[in-house]
């Protein structure tokens, strides 16, 4: 199938770039990046003028990281599918590189007891990050070429989870547990959507949650986490600190909150409010109507990796269906987490909220999602313009 485009593609005068483009997606990721940069201006002006006497400190580098990765994202957006799947392997092991590179002594930077950055002069590289989009893109490809094999073998299906195994080990020696679990839930959800028999997929779920629970219970500081998260009042000042400053400032938004920069918490209370908790404060700021709108346009952006995964399979565009659908996850995953941390729906992870929360390798990395995504729109358009029907319309002709 993969083979018949590409014929029908070759046939056919290569569509305009822009005129092809989902404008829709561009329009929300833009209003997502925007809003988002207002929140980190508001988040990070007490913060940014104590540690470096400029209040708009945090805000202006923001500015320099969406650049770069609307930059990243047209980047993504100029290079075809073809080049990401055939180098697939060879990312998948720069992937391990990188994990492995952060651990070195004297390379990694470690920040509150984690060795996650590596130093790359304009901002330090959350490994972490790029990792989530080259392991997509391997299984992404893994999927394509193993296609019928992970229906009747287990070492086809269980080929990708060792890959993506082995990643989440090296994110737990940082350590990064919820990197880790997100990498695990991309991979399992990817397999599930290809089509894996259930009962494989039953047994890697079972599987993880018990590795899962191993890892918190035998882990002090996981296992106190965990338990300031299901009664953060029990010690308010202390492992209870950060969920229950988070839920107070959102109890302070109510309907309509208390005005864009009017927020209390971010002085000083809730800690890493311009990185992890940039949702709470957005919550007191704006209230019910602005947590609203950031759930309908992250709502929108996954919705619409899901549905283009969906057309390009239908249309023989299966790596491009797997990778729309892997970014899909990758978003949506990482969204939910980062709002059920700050909601009290799940223990606290140092996650980032993508297109809101500052730093760089965030922005960076979700620019190169986004230019990704509009590249699978883009190839599924070149093919309904090649004249490539659909299989379920071929199948009732």
């Amino acid at each position: 199938m993969a083979d018949y485009a590409a014929e029908a593609s070759g046939r056919a005068a290569h569509l305009p770039l822009w005129p092809a483009l989902d404008r829709r997606l561009v329009g929300v990721v833009i209003a997502a990046a925007l809003l988002g940069l207002v929140m980190v201006a508001s988040t990070s002006t007490s913060v940014a003028e104590q540690a470096t006497g400029d209040p708009f400190y945090y805000f202006k580098r923001q500015a320099l990281f969406a650049v770069l990765g609307a930059g990243v994202a047209a980047a993504a957006l100029q290079a075809p599918l073809s080049l990401w799947q055939r180098t697939g392997p060879a990312l998948a092991l720069v992937a391990l590189g990188l994990l492995l590179l952060v651990l070195i002594p004297g390379v990694g930077r470690e920040v509150n007891g984690a060795a996650r950055w590596l130093h790359l002069g304009v901002f330090n590289m959350q490994v972490a990050e790029p990792v989530k989009v080259l392991v997509a893109i391997y299984v992404a490809g893994f999927l394509v070429r193993r296609q019928r094999q992970l229906r009747t073998s287990t070492l086809a299906f269980m080929a990708p989870v060792v890959v993506a195994g082995i990643c989440a080990f090296l994110l737990l020696c940082q350590p990064d547990f919820g990197t880790a679990a997100m990498l695990m839930a991309m991979v399992g959800g990817l397999l599930y959507l290809a089509g894996v028999p259930l009962w494989r997929f039953a047994a890697l779920v079972a599987a993880l949650a018990g590795v899962a629970a191993s890892l918190v219970l035998y882990s002090p500081y996981r296992w106190e986490r965990v338990t300031a998260f299901m009664d953060p009042w029990s010690d308010p000042f202390n492992t209870g600190f950060q969920l229950t400053q988070s839920l107070i400032a959102i109890g302070r938004g109510g309907w309509l909150g208390v005005g864009l920069g009017g927020s209390v918490q971010k002085l000083f209370y809730l800690p890493e409010a311009h990185t992890d908790f940039v949702f709470s404060v957005l919550a007191e700021e704006l209230g019910l109507l602005g947590v609203t709108t950031v759930l309908l346009l992250f709502a929108y952006i996954v919705w619409r990796a899901m549905a283009l995964g969906w057309q390009c399979h239908r249309h023989r565009l299966p790596f491009a269906g797997y990778l729309a659908w892997a970014l899909g996850l990758v978003l949506g995953l990482q969204a939910f987490i980062n709002m059920g941390v700050a909601t009290g729906l799940l223990p606290t992870k140092g996650l980032t909220l993508p297109l809101f929360s500052y730093g760089g390798s965030s922005a960076v990395v979700t620019g190169a999602m986004v230019g990704l995504l509009l590249r699978c729109g883009y190839e599924l358009a070149q093919a309904r313009a090649d004249g490539v029907r659909p299989i379920d319309a071929e199948e009732g002709a």
